[in-house]
């Protein structure tokens, strides 16, 4: 690394998403999560190390439905919900700097649907985010099996 600084990534909780201790509350099921940070964080960088992507810093903000549409509105010009979103924010000497934008409110209302838990579905909409990030996309079918595949690899890592 240039300047001799590690990469990180920074967590945070968009005001808006209920939360009482680190915990989201699903008001409908009353379903608690624990936010694991040290786990996000490390699915992050193992990631981006292992898409050999030169990185300084990546955020990672969980969030609502009314928050995420909004971004996606204001920033794509999709006027739809949508379970994550990345914004590539710069790319200097150090490495790259993006943000994943998770909606907290999908992955609460989805994870059954799909045979999952609430933490296995977050993580995977970290993985899908920090993919597009590293320049994965997911336009045709067969770049979202692509996606989905290594989606499911990088999760079985941790």
């Amino acid at each position: 690394m240039i300047s001799g600084r590690r990469p990180e990534v920074s967590i945070s909780i968009e005001n808006s998403l209920e939360i009482a201790n680190e915990e989201a509350i699903d008001s409908a099921s009353k379903q608690a999560f624990i936010l694991d940070r040290p786990r996000i964080k490390q699915l992050v960088s193992l990631i981006l190390d292992n898409e050999n992507v030169k990185w300084a810093h990546i955020g990672v903000v969980f969030s609502t439905h009314d928050f995420v549409r909004d971004l996606n509105r204001t920033y794509l010009g999709h006027d739809f919900e949508t379970d994550v979103l990345s914004f590539v924010i710069d790319e200097t000497d150090r490495g790259l700097e993006g943000e994943v934008y998770i909606d907290v409110e999908t992955a609460l209302e989805r994870h059954v649907e799909f045979n999952s838990t609430f933490k296995s579905e977050i993580e995977r909409y970290v993985a899908h985010g920090v993919l597009h990030l590293a320049g994965y996309r997911d336009a045709s079918e067969e770049d979202k099996s692509k996606m989905h595949s290594l989606e499911d690899f990088y999760v079985a890592q941790l």
